[in-house]
């Protein structure tokens, strides 16, 4: 009997380091007086706002057409709050049409690559990256090409420009970074942008976590930029400020030429966004800048215990960067980081990611910065859950 083929650029792709994480825990379940401290994910552990929550339950009884399919790419209300709210922030011009709703912003990504490129070409992504992205990449057969990054993980504009080529379709870059949790300046930015519309390729940046910026105002000036649509791609997640991962809601905004195409991919693969995450992100809009305002401040008391603790010593472990939901870490064992993550579940109940799922290994032709780093998302874990993970990493040897 000969069996179906399976896709060897899908069979070839990183398996879900999330699910290889959890096999992590289920293999050494923790003690009762050991629970396990979850660092691995960042995802937003509470219910969305009651205004929120009351609009979705209003619009699922009382709107019979909430439940149907909508426009392709959005409900239009939503996309003129997302133009009309994203001009008052960034400037420039910004207009429903450059807008559209996606079932998260994982698909906005997949979206916007689709837009850009196919098997053979070359997308730029910086080092360390979010594995998602490179894995699409993959699946696509579209070469991920690594960009190494400084000290402080950000990229260089003319090393990204060297590693240009014909086959180069895009920049793409999370800001602040998954996973380092870095924020990119914004004249690194406009410089990075200046570079795509130089060599004629596009500048993707993600902003999931946009709403935990450091700074208040805009973080970057790209929309204001003249003709930023020719080059400039942002994608956006609703998931994080608002609570609505379950509702998958997201957004790329591009030019309108671009949007129309996208809309063909959308409409083959989810036909439509679900209404309900939709309802919820227009509601979240209107009520953004005050549960804004609580969330960074609850986000930036758990950076600052963090940033504490390492200040404070632990062990030779090493802070590279922190911001948002992540801090950056360098480990201090002659080991590889997805060893290292694997034993510290085994004797400590810790639960952090490798950096060998952000960034290629040696074999990959790295330069074993992935072997010697970790991802702590620490986003879910309160000040005193945070202190205690760092006693736990205290008591941890190889």
């Amino acid at each position: 009997m000969t069996h179906a083929p399976l896709n060897p650029l899908l069979t070839q792709a990183l398996a879900s380091p999330i699910m290889e994480a959890g096999g992590w825990v289920s293999a050494n379940p923790p003690p009762p007086e050991r629970p396990l401290i979850d660092l691995s994910q960042a995802v937003p552990a509470g219910a969305p706002a009651l205004p929120i929550r009351q609009a979705i339950a209003d619009a699922a009884l009382n709107d019979a057409a909430a439940h149907l399919y909508c426009s392709v790419l959005g409900r239009d209300p939503l996309r003129e709050a997302i133009a009309d709210t994203w001009a008052d922030l960034y400037g420039g011009q910004i207009k429903a049409a450059n807008v559209g709703v996606t079932a998260g912003c994982n698909q906005a990504f997949c979206a916007a690559i689709l837009s850009l490129a196919g098997p053979g070409d070359e997308v730029i992504l910086p080092t360390p990256w979010y594995f998602n992205h490179k894995m699409w990449l993959d699946m696509s057969g579209i070469a991920a090409v690594p960009l190494a990054t400084n000290q402080d993980c950000l990229p260089d504009v003319e090393t990204a420009a060297s590693l240009i080529t014909d086959r180069t379709r895009a920049i793409a870059l999370v800001s602040p970074n998954n996973p380092t949790g870095v924020e990119y300046p914004p004249k690194l930015l406009r410089d990075l942008l200046a570079l795509a519309a130089e060599k004629g390729i596009a500048l993707i940046v993600d902003e999931t976590y946009r709403d935990y910026h450091s700074a208040d105002g805009a973080p970057h000036d790209l929309f204001a930029q003249p003709n930023w649509a020719d080059n400039f791609i942002h994608l956006y997640s609703f998931s994080k400020i608002m609570r609505l991962t379950g509702h998958r809601t997201g957004a790329v905004i591009a030019s309108e030429s671009r949007i129309a195409q996208i809309e063909k991919f959308l409409d083959t693969v989810t036909i439509c966004p679900s209404q309900m995450g939709q309802i919820g992100a227009l509601k979240g809009l209107e009520t953004l800048t005050e549960t804004q305002a609580t969330e960074r401040a609850v986000f930036d008391g758990r950076r600052a215990a963090l940033q504490a603790e390492f200040a404070a010593g632990i062990g030779d472990w090493r802070l590279i960067g922190s911001g948002a939901y992540f801090a950056y870490v360098e480990h201090p064992f002659d080991a590889s980081s997805h060893d290292i993550c694997q034993q510290l579940v085994a004797d400590q109940s810790v639960l952090i990611l490798p950096g060998v799922f952000f960034g290629p290994t040696r074999a990959e032709g790295g330069d074993g910065f992935a072997e010697k780093t970790c991802r702590i998302a620490f986003a879910n874990v309160d000040e005193a859950g945070i202190a205690e993970m760092a006693n736990r990493l205290r008591a941890f040897t190889v």
